[in-house]
């Protein structure tokens, strides 16, 4: 704005110079023709007058040189009297150096006088004006008057004009360049300050104001930039409440949102997929899809509905952790009202509870039958052998009594751990929480399960960087967790294997390792191990007596202590289980 300032103030400036300096040569000219007409009329006064005097007094013959000397000191001229011929009888000027010069341009102006010429004048270059009159004396021409002036008084007089209209304009000049600061300043501040209501409006501060003080134009423009400002300080309001709610739509909705633009960048995650996938913004964002996402069945989504520019709707069963999630994955274009290819939008809708309740009965039906099927056909079969006639062999009586035996406990064992696990899972379960060691808890289910470690010559290890591992939690559900993980090492370790217990007793939790040198398991089949009724080994599982439900009441009884249980296991060298309890909890 400053710029504007300027360029209009030496535009103003430059047509003020150039009015003034038309004006002084105009003014310097007329003064300079007003002046010249002025002298050169009062010499041919001052020349009528000394002729009238001459011949009023009888001609040359009756001149008196005081007379002319006088006439001429008055004057302020030199006066010149010739005769006729040219000869001077009159010369007011005694200086003789001029003397010479003198006489010639006289004769040279009378050399050059006319028959019917009674007067003239002539320029000696830039230094003397002549002017002469014939002297009349009886209709006769007796004589010449000659009039000589220094042009040097009328050169002063023509520089003094000159210094007064210089400083005459000057002053004028600065007077106006005065005004035209003041008056410029005035009419270009309104502009500066809308235009630099303009720049921060375009900055994004709506709520800049501009100062409205005219009714004129400028404050027209003044009033109609508060009124833009107005406008959208009220649209950017609009708008930002918009976009807050459609974030916190796109944050809170139960859905997992991936955003993807046409060249296949991640543009946008929400809060629900970071949760459930456990990725950080910064893996993901602004990077290609097929690079961060690690599941191939997403990849090949995107790449089908970037190639056939259609919605796709698809289940897919993901690894996540130490579980296998199901989610229906909802694949659309995004397709601008223009028909212009924006990206791709997919919505990962977790169905994981549906399947699992879906699996749970489809489970429950099948496992239940297969698990109650052996031991009612093996109790059915010895039975009908009994009855055909076994039961008087004393010894085949006693052998199919004791498998009936078994096979009731194992029925019984199936049917408690049912009840069991449906307790748990249900809303209203409550523990029963009271301070407990874990060294103790731990030292007595190895107590409980020392003979079945001896049977299979297995050595039971307990280490723990404490004496006492006191925690907050339900003492018999804790010890049902021990028990059960250390059933499943032992079941799945080789005779003369080893057992090992590490209790790790930190500030605000305590850590339990239960390890073994078992067969391990695949990575593949971690996440199913805390499924009802899913076995590693079916035949080793079921020759054990186990019913197939032991780890996924460790799962819940974790899940209700608000703790975490993770697994790492390898083929053939044992496998790991890691429980994470909290010291302190609330008796909900």
């Amino acid at each position: 704005m400053t710029k504007y300032r300027t360029r209009l103030l030496v535009a103003l400036i430059t047509l003020i110079i150039v009015v003034l300096l038309s004006l002084g040569i105009v003014l310097g000219q007329l003064f300079k023709n007003h002046y010249l007409n002025n002298f050169n009329e009062r010499l041919k006064n001052e020349i009528s007058i000394v002729s009238y005097f001459v011949e009023n007094t009888g001609g040359l013959s009756s001149l008196s040189e005081n007379d002319i000397e006088e006439i001429s000191e008055e004057l302020n001229t030199r006066i010149t009297i010739v005769d006729s011929n040219g000869g001077i009888q009159f010369d007011t000027e005694s200086d003789t150096t001029e003397k010479a010069r003198h006489v010639d341009i006289i004769k040279k102006v009378l050399s050059g006088i006319g028959q019917d010429e009674t007067e003239g004048k002539y320029s000696y270059g830039n230094q003397l004006q002549y002017f002469w009159e014939a002297i009349d004396r009886n209709g006769q021409t007796e004589g010449y008057i000659f009039l000589a002036t220094k042009v040097n008084e009328m050169r002063q007089a023509y520089n003094q004009l000159w210094w007064i209209l210089s400083i005459s304009l000057g002053l004028a000049f600065l007077v106006i360049i005065l005004l035209g600061t003041r008056i410029t300043s005035r009419y270009t501040k309104p502009i500066e300050s809308a235009t630099n209501v303009a720049i921060e409006l375009a900055k994004g501060n709506y709520r800049a104001r501009t100062y409205e003080d005219h009714i004129d134009e400028t404050g027209m423009l003044s009033a109609s930039i508060n009124i833009l400002a107005r406008n959208l300080q009220d649209l950017m309001k609009s708008q930002e409440m918009q976009q807050d709610r459609l974030s916190t739509l796109i944050e809170n909705v139960g859905s997992g949102l991936i955003l993807i633009d046409k060249r296949g960048y991640i543009n946008l995650i929400n809060k629900t997929y970071k949760e459930t996938f456990q990725v950080e913004p910064a893996e993901y964002l602004y990077k290609l899809y097929y690079e961060v996402i690690e599941h191939k069945e997403i990849s090949s989504l995107v790449e089908e509905i970037f190639m056939t520019e259609k919605k796709i709707k698809k289940q897919v069963v993901l690894p996540l952790a130490i579980e296998r999630r199901y989610f229906e994955v909802y694949g659309v274009p995004v397709i601008s009202m223009n028909n212009v290819w924006k990206g791709v939008l997919l919505v990962f809708h977790e169905i994981t509870e549906l399947k699992k309740l879906e699996q749970v009965r489809k489970d429950f039906v099948a496992n239940v039958s297969h698990e109650l099927k052996t031991p009612i056909t093996s109790i059915k079969g010895f039975s009908e052998t009994l009855l055909d006639g076994a039961m008087n062999d004393k010894q085949a009586l006693e052998a199919f009594l004791t498998i009936i035996l078994n096979e009731s406990d194992r029925l019984q064992s199936l049917v408690e751990d049912l009840l069991e696990l449906s307790r748990i899972e249900q809303h209203g379960f409550i523990l029963k929480l009271e301070k407990l060691d874990l060294n103790q808890q731990i030292s007595e289910a190895f107590t409980m399960l020392e003979a079945s470690a001896a049977e299979k010559n297995i050595t039971l290890d307990l280490k723990t960087n404490s004496s006492s591992a006191v925690i907050t939690g339900d003492v018999n559900r804790l010890k049902q967790v021990f028990i059960n993980l250390l059933t499943n090492a032992i079941t799945y370790t080789p005779n003369g294997g080893l057992v090992a217990v590490e209790v790790i007793d930190l500030p605000d939790d305590a850590i339990v390792k239960v390890k073994d040198t078992g067969i391990g398991m695949e990575k593949s089949e971690i996440p199913r191990i805390f499924e009802r009724f899913y076995r590693v080994d079916k035949a080793r599982s079921r020759n054990s007596g186990g019913t197939g439900l032991g780890l996924a009441i460790v799962k819940h009884i974790m899940e209700a202590h608000k703790g975490t249980i993770e697994v790492q296991s390898e083929v053939g060298k044992g496998t790991v289980f890691t429980l994470k309890l909290k010291k302190e909890m609330e008796n909900n």
